[in-house]
Formats: structure tokens, C-alpha cells, sequence
């Protein structure tokens, strides 16, 4: 097996650059083959990989956090099906949300070498974005409203490490803003309020897996492997009422209040009906509304098994 591993050197506050030696020895201990590629300009991993000729490379292992996993996801959809790598994780970055659903915990690498060396893999889905000036790809979740407002703020606040986003999300609470969409969801429009047909909702996650941010367990009943998406939607509330809401997506507790939706749909169309802030999706500021999301299923292997939640993780 031929591994190429994209390592992002600024992952975690650049704590992941300092790991290259390390880990180039840990893959030749465990008898992994291994070409070692440092993501340069945003974008430059993307365009790589697109490149990639047929059998270069059996397996694309994503060392860094979400951001460097959708440059690698984009990279290998834009390849045919049958010339696709399968897709490695090695969870070193900040959130690595997507890592949890295969049972990785962040910063833990050399447990992530195991399934590398096991050469045991699934097929997991991914989503397709369909946005007026491009198509893209994610393979965690996409959101946009308070989520994507949130984020932009945790951004500035990065240095803090995983506490960031929760700070950014408190912040942003403060103001409580609202966002009107109209949405369809396997082709059928959600209901609006009152008697209008536009939704105010404060977000909207449209989740692939269960988690987001660093350990909010935003979609706790979402599967990377069964072909829909939970698409989470949360109303327009009071300031203590999102106050009071914000602790329960911690343990996915979220979903018994009263304003919270899911909804199990495999297309998406999410269009603006006044100013809306960029998308937030995979942990990047990526596109704008309007778009089409579709779900393909089992579109990208990946070494290593769906897990369950472990009551760590919850």
C-alpha cells in the first residue's frame, strides 16, 4: 500500500509541523509506505490531488484537522470513482469532528496508525454543494447562521485552542441574531412562521456525522454510511432560551426542545430571503447561498470503521 500523507504544518496552532520526523518513523515502524506533502497556498492540496494519476497512490492520509480534510475530500471527488483513493485520517488538528465518527480521538495519531496498519474500510457518504458559481464537497457538515457567525469569531480567538469556539459561540449569543431562508427538503418547502413562507431560524446544520466544533454533538442520531443527512434546525428563540439551549448540544440534548428540528432528507435547497452571511462547512468559510445539497452515498472509502459514541465522547 502506498500512502500519501498531507500534512498541514499549521494545524493546531502549529504544533503539527513539528511532528513530520515523528511520524515518518511511526509509519515505517508500523511497515507503511508513506510520501510525505505539506499543504502549501489554500487551495494547493485541492488541486493536487485532482491530479493524481491512476494508481499513484492507494491511500490519501489527511494529517491536520478539518480544514486540511475538505481540501483532501474536494481533491479526491473532483477524481473519477473508480481512480479514488481510499481516505486516511490521522486526528491533528483542533476540532477533527469527523475523526469521532470513526472512533478517533483528537491528537491521538498513533492510535490512528492501527486501522492504517489494519487495512480494515468502509464506504461513508459525502455531500455534493451545488451553489451558483461552483460545486464542492463535504464529508462533516455544512451550516450556516449563528454556527458560521460563531466560527468567524472563534477564528480571531484560535490561539485560545479548543476553547475557542465556545467562546466565539458565547459571544455571538449575545447578539441574537436571526437568519430568513426559504428551504426545501427533498423537494418540499419548510413551513414558515406565522403565516409567512419564509423560516427565521438562528441556524441551520446540514450534518452528514455527529459532530461539529470541537465536541458539540450537534447531530447525535446522524450515520456517515446510511445515505440521508440529519438536517438540524433550530428556531428563532429568546436570548434565555438559546442561553439555556447552548450547554445541551454538548450531549445532544438539544433535540427535545421545543424551537430544534431534524430532519432526515437526502437533497437540501436552502435560499436567501434577506442577507445572509458564507457557509461554514468542514470547519472553512466556503460559498454562499443559494445552494443545492445532495447527499451521495457511499461515495469515498475510508480506513477504519463507523464507531458507536463511547460515553467519553458523549
Amino acid at each position: 500500500m502506498r500512502h500519501l500523507v498531507v500534512l498541514n504544518p499549521a494545524a493546531h496552532g502549529g504544533r503539527t509541523g513539528t511532528l513530520r520526523a515523528e511520524l515518518a518513523s511511526a509509519f515505517a515502524a508500523k511497515g507503511l509506505s508513506a510520501t510525505f506533502e505539506a499543504t502549501q497556498a489554500p487551495g494547493a492540496s485541492r488541486q493536487r490531488l485532482a491530479r493524481l494519476g491512476p494508481g499513484e497512490f492507494d491511500v490519501v492520509v489527511v494529517a491536520g484537522g478539518d480544514g486540511t480534510l475538505f481540501e483532501v475530500v474536494n481533491g479526491l471527488m473532483a477524481l473519477p470513482a473508480e481512480r479514488r483513493p481510499a481516505l486516511g485520517v490521522l486526528p491533528l488538528g483542533t476540532g477533527n469532528a469527523f475523526a469521532r465518527d470513526l472512533g478517533l480521538e483528537p491528537g491521538d495519531w498513533r492510535g490512528a496508525l492501527d486501522p492504517l496498519a489494519a487495512g480494515k474500510r468502509c464506504r461513508v457518504d459525502v455531500g455534493q454543494v451545488d451553489g451558483e458559481d461552483e460545486t464542492f464537497w463535504f464529508i462533516n457538515m455544512l451550516g450556516l447562521g449563528f454556527v458560521e457567525d460563531a466560527a468567524q469569531l472563534a477564528k480571531k480567538l484560535k490561539w485560545l485552542g479548543r476553547s475557542s469556539y465556545t467562546l466565539g459561540a458565547l459571544v455571538r449569543l449575545l447578539g441574537m441574531p436571526s437568519y430568513e431562508l426559504q428551504l426545501r427538503l427533498d423537494g418540499e418547502p419548510l413551513a414558515g412562521d406565522g403565516a409567512g413562507s419564509n423560516a427565521s431560524l438562528f441556524f441551520l446544520e446540514v450534518a452528514n456525522s455527529r459532530f461539529t466544533g470541537t465536541r458539540f454533538l450537534m447531530a447525535p442520531d446522524a450515520r456517515v454510511d446510511d445515505g440521508v443527512f440529519d438536517v438540524v434546525v433550530v428556531r428563532r428563540l429568546p436570548l434565555l432560551r438559546a442561553l439555556r439551549l447552548f450547554p445541551t448540544i454538548y450531549d445532544g440534548r438539544h433535540l427535545d426542545e421545543p424551537e430544534v428540528e431534524v430532519h432526515r432528507v437526502a437533497t437540501v435547497e436552502i435560499s436567501p430571503a434577506a442577507p445572509v452571511g458564507g457557509l461554514l462547512v468542514d470547519g472553512e468559510f466556503h460559498g454562499r447561498l443559494p445552494v443545492r445539497i445532495q447527499c451521495l452515498p457511499a461515495a469515498i472509502e475510508v480506513v477504519g470503521s463507523v464507531q458507536p459514541i463511547s460515553p467519553e465522547q458523549a
